[in-house]
């Protein structure tokens, strides 16, 4: 594998933001989201099946500004840091995340991505098959439900959008705290507004709606990118940042449509080799440095197997489920992990 400095020297080129592409992307993200609202809204009058057209689209579109904010708190989606905190604080605000707090947890993620010694912080909650066997019968209960699919898709975004993210984290420093506190303040102020202009009902219908469906998908996103068979971790000492980027990140190769909807973050293994590349960009460099074309690859129908990957095996290095684990023969490997969302 080469290494990093090889790698980001290739990558250097793209790491630019361009000012007319962000402008572009900002445009033709948030104008059909906000004309798909309306007209899921104006639909309800008629059924709720009709608005559940638009809902539909309009979470896709959701999820896509989600890329965005996702891209400002890297600081790649402009070239002014201070451009990049104003936009992402405001696209916090339409997907529920606090600039500052999302973007340190996130960071973290980045800088731990595969390190069996570093978890707990950005990530899904992961144990290995020998932690699973020594934990007590009420770790493994809810470990299995934190990973139940219903839980994790249904559940997980309304506690990760709704709750964790209201709240500052422990530690956090007055200006990461104070952005928590702007950001719940004018998501309050815009729900009371749209609940006076449409009525709560309508406005829970239609936002509920495009929420849960782009929470899920994000979930899924994240879930599925890291949770492949041949994905990657190592203890700390035998951690190496380009492996868990190019072979524990996933290429997610989606329909164009969906690559669209989802600002190219199927190219997984480039953004974390080099966060500080727009999503605009990710494809271009896919297509352009032939070593980052072969890199562990999953499709819609390929992803699915995901669902059965539960625990990671150290001794096989890959993950398996948890009906594998009364097949695999006893190790003394064991380390610590806690939940996280």
């Amino acid at each position: 594998m080469t290494n990093l400095k090889t790698l980001n020297k290739q990558v250097a080129s793209f790491k630019k933001a361009t000012t007319k592409e962000s402008v572009w992307q900002l445009i033709n993200t948030i104008v059909p989201f906000i004309i798909l609202w309306v007209l899921a809204y104006e639909s309800l009058s008629i059924s709720y099946l009709l608005a559940l057209v638009p809902i539909v689209i309009a979470a896709g579109y959701l999820t896509r500004i989600f890329i965005i904010f996702h891209d400002c708190t890297h600081f790649s989606f402009f070239k002014s840091r201070r451009a990049n905190r104003v936009v992402g604080t405001i696209m916090g605000v339409l997907t529920l995340f606090p600039f500052d707090q999302w973007g340190h947890d996130h960071s973290v993620h980045h800088a731990t991505s595969g390190n069996l010694d570093k978890r707990g912080t950005g990530d899904i909650w992961t144990l290995t098959v020998e932690e699973y066997r020594q934990a007590p019968l009420k770790l493994r209960l809810a470990y299995r439900f934190y990973r139940n699919p219903f839980v994790m898709l249904g559940l997980g975004p309304i506690y990760v959008f709704l709750l964790k993210n209201r709240f500052n984290r422990k530690g956090a420093r007055k200006k990461e705290r104070m952005n928590t506190y702007l950001v719940n303040g004018i998501i309050a102020f815009a729900v009371a507004v749209l609940c006076l202009l449409v009525g709560w009902q309508s406005f829970l219908i239609v936002q509920g709606s495009i929420f849960m469906i782009s929470g899920a998908a994000g979930v899924w996103l994240f879930y599925v990118q890291h949770t492949f068979e041949d994905s990657y971790f190592e203890e700390d000492k035998e951690w190496e940042y380009v492996k868990a980027a190019v072979e524990g990140s996933s290429f997610y190769k989606l329909p164009k449509v969906l690559q669209f909807l989802t600002g190219n973050i199927g190219y997984h293994h480039i953004h974390h080799l080099s966060p500080r590349v727009p999503n605009y960009r990710l494809e271009e460099i896919h297509n352009n440095i032939p070593e980052l074309q072969h890199v562990p690859t999953i499709s819609l129908a390929t992803s699915l197997k995901s669902l059965r990957f539960r625990l990671w095996d150290e001794e096989r290095k890959n993950f398996v489920s948890f009906k594998d684990v009364k097949t695999l023969p006893k190790t003394s490997i064991s380390a610590q992990a806690k939940p996280e969302l």
